[in-house]
């Protein structure tokens, strides 16, 4: 399990946080970005942009091992767009993975705005919030879940 943390961790750093090369779609429409590093695959595909659904799936030996499903929004395009949320997501996130970890709720201020990221702190099933605010007020929310895969 421990193993497999790490790789979660590594891969989303290398991924979408860290600007990493996309893949070809791998179905109509969808933006995808992966990472390997020997026996492991990380895909994260989602669509749309400003509002997106989205998966990530890791797996070891060609079997998936693990899976995270999400769905983020603006909520105020007044104060923020999608350029300037995915910009405060990328800062918060290096911050958090370069802790180790990806989960266990997380705050984290840039310019104008605030991070805020709640979520139960068990890879094997978890459910989260992640947001940002301007000042009071809550401009931007992704929900997401997941955990194992087993056969």
């Amino acid at each position: 399990m421990r193993d497999l943390a790490l790789f979660i961790v590594e891969a989303k750093s290398a991924a979408y946080v860290g600007g990493g090369g996309t893949s070809p779609p791998c179905r109509p429409a969808s933006h995808d970005i992966g990472y390997r590093r020997g026996c492991w695959r990380y895909l994260d595909s989602y669509f749309g942009g400003t509002d997106f659904l989205g998966q990530e799936v890791v797996w070891k030996e060609d079997q998936p091992v693990w899976a995270m499903n999400y769905y983020g929004r603006i909520l105020d395009p007044g104060l923020i767009d999608g350029a300037a949320a995915g910009a405060v997501i990328k800062e918060a996130l290096s911050a958090l993975y370069r802790s180790g970890r990806f989960l266990g709720g997380f705050n984290y201020s840039v310019r104008q705005y605030r991070y805020a990221d709640e979520s139960n702190d068990d890879i094997n099933c978890f459910l989260g919030i992640e947001r940002i605010y301007a000042g009071a007020k809550e401009v931007y929310r992704l929900d997401y879940h997941g955990g194992i895969v087993r056969p």
